[in-house]
C-alpha cells in the first residue's frame, strides 16, 4: 500500500462511529479489524483462546509500565548508596534539646492560660453560654498540656536515641 493510502486508511478509521460501538473496541489506530479480532457472541469451545484487544501500556517508555521502569536497577547510580544516610549523635543532641524547648515554652503557655481563666472567670445568664463557655476553656487548657507533654515526650525519646547512638559509636562492630 502507498504511503498516502495508509495514511487514508487511518484517517477513514478515525472518522468513523466510536470503536466501543461498532466491535473494534481496544484496537489501536491505524490497525485493521480482522474477524479473528472482533468479539464475537458465540461460545467459544473448552480450552480454545479468545484473542484479547490490543491496548497500549500506561506510562512512558512503551512496553514496560512506569512504575517497572522506576523501580529498574539499571536507572540507579551504581556507586551511591540507596538508603537514607546514618545520623550523627550531635543531631538526636539537637532534636532533643529543640523540643525539650519547645515542651518548656508550652508549659508556660500552659501555666498561663489556666492563670487567666481561673481569674477571669465566664460570667453569663444563660445556662446553656456557660457550658459552652467551660467547654472551650476545658478544650483550650487540655490543648495547651497536650502539646506540653507530646513535645516533652519526644524530647525525652530522642534523648534516649542519644545515648543509644553514643554506645553504637564506641562499638563500631555492634550492629
Amino acid at each position: 500500500m502507498p504511503p498516502s493510502a495508509s495514511v487514508q486508511a487511518a484517517a477513514a478509521l478515525s472518522n468513523e462511529a466510536s470503536p466501543a460501538l461498532d466491535g473494534r473496541a481496544g484496537l489501536e489506530e491505524g490497525s485493521q479489524a480482522s474477524p479473528a479480532q472482533a468479539p464475537s457472541d458465540e461460545p467459544t469451545a473448552r480450552g480454545a483462546s479468545v484473542p484479547m484487544p490490543m491496548t497500549r501500556p500506561k506510562g512512558p517508555g512503551g512496553s514496560k509500565p512506569a512504575t517497572i521502569l522506576a523501580s529498574t536497577p539499571a536507572d540507579a547510580p551504581s556507586g551511591e548508596p540507596t538508603g537514607p544516610s546514618p545520623k550523627s549523635p550531635l543531631s538526636y543532641l539537637l532534636g532533643s534539646l529543640t523540643s525539650a524547648l519547645i515542651a518548656w515554652l508550652c508549659l508556660l503557655f500552659s501555666q498561663r492560660v489556666v492563670l487567666y481563666f481561673s481569674l477571669h472567670p465566664p460570667h453569663y445568664s444563660a445556662r446553656f453560654a456557660q457550658s459552652i463557655a467551660t467547654a472551650i476553656k476545658t478544650l483550650i487548657v487540655g490543648m495547651g498540656f497536650l502539646s506540653t507533654f507530646s513535645s516533652a515526650f519526644v524530647a525525652l525519646g530522642l534523648f534516649l536515641v542519644f545515648i543509644r547512638s553514643l554506645s553504637r559509636a564506641e562499638a563500631p562492630g555492634a550492629s
